[in-house]
């Protein structure tokens, strides 16, 4: 079974945000170990180049086996298209995937390098808390894609 990891800087706070992301994290057991993985949030202390830093550290302790990136300058990408990604990795002997959705100040360079491949899910702005839900709902749809159950149509 894979695993699948999703890193992210700071908590959740919203309890419906929570719920939402249990609820994929839940439902993608059935296909794979899909688990949540928290960065600490750094604190803003006016200089957005260390903040971003300081948060980068947290992340790049957590990255482990195939890394990709959520950020505005990634390929644009469809839910079938991050099915294959997962599906041609895996049949190339990968069996760990992490997510990676940065801080509200993006990621230090650092991260970028150690980083696989970068996607986006479009040219809007999300709140970090609800890409989680996306990522996690995402997440889930792939793997059914990728199992031919229904979710996906």
């Amino acid at each position: 079974m894979i695993k699948i990891n999703i890193v992210a800087v700071g908590k959740v706070k919203e309890k419906f945000f929570r719920d939402a992301i249990d609820e994929y994290l839940k439902r993608s057991g059935k296909y794979a170990e899909v688990s949540v993985i928290e960065a600490p949030e750094g604190v803003d202390e006016g200089d957005s180049v260390r903040l971003a830093r300081a948060e980068s550290d947290g992340i790049i302790k957590r990255l482990k086996g195939f890394v990709v990136l959520l950020d505005l300058k990634g390929k644009a990408i469809s839910s079938e298209e991050i099915a294959s990604l997962i599906q041609e990795r895996s049949i190339a002997g990968v069996s760990e995937f992490t997510f990676v959705i940065g801080g509200s100040r993006g990621v230090s360079q650092e991260v970028k390098d150690k980083t696989d491949v970068m996607i986006n899910f479009g040219k809007v702005t999300y709140p970090h808390q609800l890409m989680r839900v996306i990522v996690s709902e995402q997440i889930y749809r792939a793997l059914t894609i990728i199992n031919k159950a229904s979710y996906h149509k």
